[in-house]
């Protein structure tokens, strides 16, 4: 308790007093998009064993310009990086709805011909599935890949096993 008064009235001596301020509330450049996919994520393994989940988000909008009656529509394309489960690239097909939220950037280039080139990439904290694309279910089940079926059916069995009730539990 003494420390603490020391403290403060050494702060009052020098002409300021200490507050401490919580700041989690500001986020910098943080957003959120809604969007399709445009192909199937692929996990990419670097040189330190570390995986990471990279798609590209396609997201749509529209205006009407002035005195113009037609909406012109305009795509923006996102390069996606997520790197806290690699686990979720198999639900991350192409055109399925999702919700990210995380971080963007741009990065420009010119490329060897002398052309300038750019790109927006988004650094995603969490993701939303909200839908699959139409005829999503007939397209995973194809009768070429027997192994991912059985695998399937494998892991069915082993989830009705698990949801028997257990006799001994250990508490």
């Amino acid at each position: 308790m003494r420390l603490l008064s020391k403290k403060k009235e050494r702060s009052a001596a020098c002409g300021f007093e200490t507050k401490k301020i919580n700041y989690s509330f500001l986020k910098f450049n943080v957003m959120e998009i809604v969007g399709r996919l445009t192909a199937d994520a692929r996990v990419n393994t670097l040189k330190d064993e570390r995986k990471v989940v990279n798609f590209s988000v396609a997201v749509n909008d529209s205006y009407k310009p002035k005195g113009n009656e037609q909406p012109v529509k305009v795509a923006n394309y996102f390069n996606c990086s997520y790197w806290i489960n690699p686990g979720i690239a198999e639900h991350l097909t192409k055109g399925s709805l999702v919700e990210l939220y995380g971080r963007m950037s741009a990065n420009a280039w010119t490329n060897a011909e002398g052309e300038a080139k750019a790109s927006l990439n988004f650094h995603v904290n969490s993701i939303k599935l909200h839908g699959k694309p139409k005829g999503a279910d007939n397209r995973n089940e194809t009768p070429s890949d027997p192994a991912k079926s059985k695998a399937k059916k494998k892991a069915s069995v082993n989830a009705d096993a698990i949801s028997k009730p257990i006799e001994d539990l250990p508490f």
